[in-house]
């Protein structure tokens, strides 16, 4: 049975490009999960901000943590809309005409109001969560959160409700009399990958390393249709 679309809203739905657009929750999800960073931005004290957060998602919730004094969690803490976008950059698109360049990518964007996780139990779903999105099987190493630990980190939980996916692949859009130029154009395929793991100079000897640093998936793009 396929996933349930996020339906689209006033403020969700695409108005420019809609071919690009889907509100398919799989669509969403698949881009959430290869992603490393959001950017949340929210409005308080007359200010519009867009902060930079290490984010997780469990079923149909993102889950993003830091200090309490963190200004963009205690605003979505206390309820403040918020809009929640992560972006992957697959290649740079080089068209004939300079009007036509582009870039090739799979972004989303949500829209809502996070809610304050108190209880005990989901907020270490949460941390484990959050250390398997950096590195799968990271959660089964390492020392979970203790009970000082838990007091001392502020953690919500936004809803994958509204919102919408946006993706451009393929080759550049040039003009029909542009064809003809004896300009290169073309796609630059771009992609986030690890490299060699650098050891803490703290580790103690005979300490293996995991296969999950390793063999570190390299993020890149899902060809996709063209």
């Amino acid at each position: 049975m396929p996933a349930p679309a996020i339906g689209p809203t006033g403020r969700s739905a695409l108005r420019r490009k809609r071919e690009r657009g889907d509100h398919d929750r799989t669509v969403v999800n698949a881009i959430l999960d290869e992603g490393l960073v959001c950017h949340v931005g929210f409005s308080a004290g007359g200010s519009t901000y867009v902060t930079p957060m290490a984010y997780a998602r469990i079923g149909d919730d993102l889950y993003l943590h830091g200090a309490p004094a963190n200004r963009t969690l205690r605003a979505l803490a206390e309820g403040a809309e918020a809009c929640v976008t992560v972006t992957l950059l697959d290649g740079i698109v080089l068209a004939r005409s300079a009007f036509h360049h582009s870039m090739n990518f799979r972004s989303v964007m949500l829209f809502g109001r996070a809610e304050q996780v108190a209880d005990p139990d989901e907020q270490r779903r949460a941390a484990a969560a959050l250390a398997d999105h950096l590195a799968p099987g990271r959660s089964r190493d390492a020392r979970g959160p203790n009970d000082r630990e838990l007091r001392s980190v502020l953690i919500v939980r936004f809803p994958i409700a509204e919102g919408s996916a946006k993706v451009r692949t393929g080759p550049p859009l040039d003009d029909e009399d542009d064809l003809g130029l004896p300009v290169w154009a073309g796609e630059v395929p771009l992609r986030l990958e690890s490299t060699d793991p650098v050891p803490d100079p703290a580790l103690g000897p005979g300490v293996p390393v995991p296969a999950y640093v390793t063999g570190h998936r390299t993020r890149s793009p899902d060809p996709g249709p063209g």
